[in-house]
């Protein structure tokens, strides 16, 4: 009897950390999946490259921020738009525009709502919203054969819901994920995450929407999305897409290698 109890004991004990952690999980993810900066509104950026600022009101209280690098007119080929990562703010990515910039092309870096100087609740939609109205914004000046839209990590099922809906010249993809849900069940498997998360951004449903050619970039020692995730996305590839693998490369690195230099290089030139 006493052994019974005690068993007892122990399924109520488990049982109740598995629901606390569920809770903590359901209210407090947004914390553990996005790691923002917040700047003043007056703050002034200080980058190596010519750059300007355009702002979007969304709504009365969501207003994006975007960081545009320039190019003259005269090498001008078009305009990537480039959608970051999950951490800080454009300070944090803004070293990676002089990958466009000396190919010609002016880069767009807008922040999320809630990064840097861009306000607003952060949602799963209000993210493709965004997007969209930076790309309304670009038709002003580029023609869809112009735009090459980019995506790094948290950046790349934006970038990809966006080409799905909106034509452009080629999406390119650094780090990306399969879906968010995929990820978040590698570490609570035990839970119904399509129900419990906020965000799930199903990139795979994404990209078998998208016209243009797509490059997909990973590393084989990614830390933070594992190759076998970003991998599964093969299958859903048109027959002129590419995977590049990089081997050894992980999530934050891949800039470094020569293969990601030159295959970059070759994609903004064609």
């Amino acid at each position: 009897m006493k052994n019974k109890a005690s068993f007892y004991k122990k399924i109520k004990v488990i049982l109740a950390v598995y629901a606390l952690t569920g809770i903590a999980l359901f209210y407090l993810q947004d914390k553990l999946l996005f790691h923002p900066k917040i700047l003043p509104p007056d703050y002034s950026f200080h980058f190596a490259l010519p750059h300007s600022e355009q702002n979007i009101d969304m709504d009365a209280a969501t207003h994006i921020n975007i960081v545009q690098f320039t190019v003259p007119d005269s090498i001008r080929k078009g305009l990537v738009v480039y959608f970051h990562g999950n951490r800080e703010n454009v300070n944090h990515y803004a070293g990676y525009a002089i990958n466009f910039v000396k190919q010609g092309y002016e880069v767009w870096m807008p922040d999320y709502p809630g990064f840097g100087k861009s306000t607003g609740k952060l949602t799963e939609q209000r993210l493709y919203d965004m997007a969209l109205q930076v790309y309304k914004m670009a038709r002003v000046k580029y023609q869809p054969a112009q735009i090459v839209l980019y995506g790094r990590s948290l950046g790349t099922g934006v970038a990809a819901q966006l080409a799905s809906v909106r034509d452009c010249k080629r999406l390119i993809l650094e780090t990306p994920y399969y879906s968010f849900t995929s990820m978040t069940r590698l570490l609570f498997w035990m839970y119904p995450v399509n129900q419990l998360m906020h965000f799930k951004i199903q990139t795979h449903e994404y990209l078998p929407k998208v016209t243009a050619p797509v490059s997909i970039f990973h590393g084989t020692a990614d830390g933070v999305i594992p190759y076998f995730n970003a991998k599964r996305l093969k299958n859903v590839l048109k027959k002129e897409d590419e995977f590049i693998t990089i081997e050894g490369g992980s999530h934050n690195n891949l800039n470094d290698f020569p293969l990601m230099q030159h295959k970059l290089d070759s994609l903004l030139n064609h």
